[in-house]
């Protein structure tokens, strides 16, 4: 039995890409090694999105390649980079486009046959649809990872094989993505913004219920721009009431603020069903650097927008990321930053270095800050970002929350998002994984929430 093993780095987009190959090579006539298992083959699914997750994914097939198993990279570095990424690594058997998903049994028997597979050249993708948005849904050809659904006689077959367990999986709402932040060079690699078919969604929500799923997290590169190529801007707040017929709770993961129309605000914070929940890309709060990222915003229009948010929500949970040392950045952009996390109280902020990127236009900005100076930036922008969290946390005490157990022990409040915030611990009676219950909060550690179980 020739046998295959599947490892996942980056995000939960590259999550829901994964379980589309485990599909396709398991009705190809593959077996799925368990994680840590030897296998025939290897299969890197890897991440390109900045320096420190293109070398994780570098040392991950290194890794494999030790071990004597044939390697195969796929995902965004191996599509990004194609051929230069072949010709760099020669310890990787081959590297994949997304066009070879379809595939990628064959692919893959080819490699362990010994038969070489050129690699692509690298291309930028979002010139393969159409300017226009509505003129998108006629016009795909090139695969898009993801977005696999056959079967429209019948309707939506959805092909995933789910890798990982627990009551918690993301769904892929759309891919790619139409901004053109400065820094960014997702959407040469990952293409213009397509969203998926309502149907097709609900068909995946539906089969993934069946496999225990009691929590959708809804992913794409922008999350606010979906149906705006369906010809509605409004097709995510109509989707949200539907999904929660399905399962116990929705999320709502990668919103861009400048889209954040006030009816999404109302669906996120008031749909039954719907975790109050806004992962807000924010990247800084100047606006003179956020002018240079050629985003949306300063200080007091984020503020106005979390106090629009928290007039509907009041315990709505905010995250955010934020880039320190762009290029620009002066001493009084930065002290505006760390402002706004003083002000913002945010659950969760993550904190990145900026790094030049192939590709993206802030590579060319003058006024680089040196290399010691954003090093001390990104250590005092991650320790405010601890410290406000925590005080974030602290305020939660004795609330009442509405948690989804998890396998572990543990659970996560509605305003926590699996896996990247923090959790909820029990104290005394523990519920049973997948279970929705109420606790209120008795202590907090960091991000991390201790609760004791409410009566039913």
């Amino acid at each position: 039995m020739r046998t295959v093993s599947l490892v996942t780095l980056g995000c939960a987009r590259n999550e829901v890409d994964s379980d589309e190959l485990a599909a396709r090579l398991d009705e190809s006539g593959w077996q799925l090694a368990e994680p840590g298992a030897e296998a025939d083959v290897v299969v890197v699914n890897t991440c390109g999105f900045i320096e420190a997750a293109k070398k994780e994914s570098i040392d991950t097939v290194l890794a494999a390649s030790g071990k004597g198993a044939k390697v195969v990279a796929v995902g965004c570095m191996a599509e990004r980079y194609g051929r230069e990424l072949a010709d760099a690594l020669p310890e990787a058997d081959a590297v994949l486009s997304f066009d070879d998903y379809p595939e990628i049994g064959a692919r893959i028997q080819g490699v362990l046959n010994g038969r070489a597979h050129p690699a692509h050249t690298p291309q930028d993708r979002r010139t393969l649809l159409p300017i226009t948005p509505v003129q998108r849904p006629a016009a795909v050809t090139a695969h898009v990872p993801g977005h696999a659904g056959e079967g429209p006689a019948s309707g939506p077959r959805p092909l995933r094989y789910r890798l990982g367990g627990g009551p918690v999986a993301p769904l892929k709402l759309a891919s790619g993505c139409d901004r053109r932040c400065t820094f960014c060079a997702i959407p040469s690699f990952r293409g213009a913004f397509v969203s998926r078919p309502p149907a097709e969604i609900l068909a995946e929500a539906e089969w993934l219920a069946g496999h225990g799923v009691r929590e959708l997290v809804l992913v794409s590169e922008n999350s606010t721009s979906y149906g705006k190529d369906l010809g509605d801007l409004q097709a995510l707040e109509k989707l949200l009431p539907r999904l929660t017929a399905v399962v116990d709770r929705v999320r709502v993961n990668y919103l861009q603020p400048a889209e954040l129309r006030p009816s999404l605000v109302e669906a996120i914070a008031g749909t039954p069903g719907v975790a109050p929940y806004f992962d807000l890309s924010f990247q800084h709060a100047s606006g003179p650097v956020l002018r240079l990222m050629r985003r949306f915003g300063d200080r007091e229009r984020f503020l106005q927008l979390l106090e629009r948010i928290r007039a509907v929500a009041p315990d709505a949970g905010v995250r955010s990321n934020f880039i320190a040392g762009f290029p620009g950045e002066t001493d009084a952009d930065f002290a505006e930053v760390k402002r706004f996390l003083e002000e913002a109280r945010l659950d969760v902020a993550g904190v990145f270095g900026y790094s030049d990127e192939d590709g993206t236009e802030a590579v060319a900005l003058p006024g680089k800050v040196p290399a010691e100076v954003l090093a001390q930036r990104v250590e005092e922008l991650s320790l405010l970002a601890e410290e406000t969290g925590s005080r974030r946390a602290d305020e939660r005490v004795g609330s009442v929350v509405q948690v989804l157990a998890g396998p572990a022990g543990h659970g996560w409040a509605a305003h926590q998002g699996p896996e990247v915030d923090g959790v909820v611990t029990f104290t005394g009676t523990q519920p049973s994984a997948g279970e929705l219950v109420r606790a209120e909060v008795v202590g907090a550690d960091g991000l991390d929430l201790e609760a004791r179980l409410l009566p039913a």
